[in-house]
């Protein structure tokens, strides 16, 4: 098993509620930056869309990717988070 940061265990510690983007792994100021430019200013929001590709890890990487330039750590880490949040939480 791959170790995780700090930053993914707390978010899939608890119900994500109103956290900010940046609260996912993989995400920084850069990255959440842009994902809010593109209405992307919450985790539940960033959780929609990878609900609605149907958490399909290459749709979402690629969503990632092309949305807001994450690369391929970035589009993993927060892969791998919303993935263990929804194993928990849904």
């Amino acid at each position: 098993m791959s170790s995780t940061s700090q930053k993914h265990k707390e978010f899939v510690a608890e119900p994500m509620g109103e956290k900010p983007v940046t609260a996912l792994a993989g995400i920084g100021e850069v990255l959440g930056g842009r994902l809010e430019s593109n209405g992307f200013d919450k985790a539940y929001v960033v959780l929609g869309q990878f609900l609605v590709l149907k958490k399909e890890e290459e749709l979402f990487r690629d969503w990632l990717k092309d949305t807001c330039g994450a690369n391929s750590k970035q589009q993993k880490d927060c892969f791998s988070c919303l993935k263990e949040w929804c194993d928990s939480f849904l």
